[in-house]
């Protein structure tokens, strides 16, 4: 069998993001007062929802944070991917070639419905998403690494769980999809081969993943 749909994450799977965003986030919550390193950024919060770094962040220290943080935080965001967001590289011929092989595709973010229509604009993917094939957590109760996402764009989509293939970059994202039923194709770009160690398969080149959805896909039952 084939897969009858592929399920993108977003931020460091379509568009180049996660750094920017990560450096932004440490610089923002140091500067309130919860001294946080990129790395340490990266560590707790990709894949997630904003809602995991106002969680987090309460639970350390028994303090919220300011009631303006997610739109102060996004607009620095979006002032960063105005200047320098790229596309991931490879991902274009990516969706060329499933397009032109009549796969359907769709993304699913833990980011805003804003954050995703901000970043495909800048970088030029906008015209491989309608607004149909766009989710977000904002659009279910939890974010990753709860499987709900995943599950309501498969839903949304007509799709069986297990008909779909999810791409994901982020521990918290590989964990939803195995939670959704789904396999799942790691890519290592940024997060160690070993902390994906639920994937269905890993790689590091966006120029592989038709050919390893392809793979999979040729040996699994109907």
């Amino acid at each position: 069998m084939r897969y009858d749909l592929v399920i993108f994450d977003n931020d460091g799977v379509l568009v180049d993001s996660e750094p920017l965003a990560n450096t932004i986030l440490a610089a923002y919550l140091t500067e309130l007062g919860h001294p946080t390193t990129y790395e340490e950024s990266v560590r707790d919060y990709m894949g997630a929802a904003i809602h995991r770094v106002h969680d987090t962040i309460r639970e350390r220290t028994g303090r919220r944070l300011p009631a303006t943080f997610d739109e102060d935080f996004h607009q620095r965001v979006f002032d960063a991917f105005a200047r320098e967001l790229q596309p991931v590289a490879g991902v274009e011929e990516v969706l060329r070639e499933l397009g032109a092989a009549g796969v359907p595709y769709c993304v699913a973010s833990s980011g805003s419905h804003e954050k995703i229509r901000v970043g495909h604009r800048t970088t030029g993917l906008d015209h491989y998403f309608l607004d149909a094939r766009v989710f977000s957590a904002e659009d279910v109760g939890r974010g990753k690494p709860a499987p709900d996402l995943f599950l309501h764009a498969a839903r949304s989509m007509g799709v069986a769980p297990e008909r779909c293939a999810v791409v994901e970059d982020s521990v918290l994202g590989v964990e939803a999809a195995v939670s959704a039923g789904m396999d799942v194709y790691g890519y290592t770009a940024m997060t160690e081969a070993a902390r994906l160690h639920q994937a269905t398969a890993l790689f590091s080149d966006m120029a592989r993943l038709p050919g390893l959805l392809a793979a999979t896909a040729a040996v699994r039952p109907d």
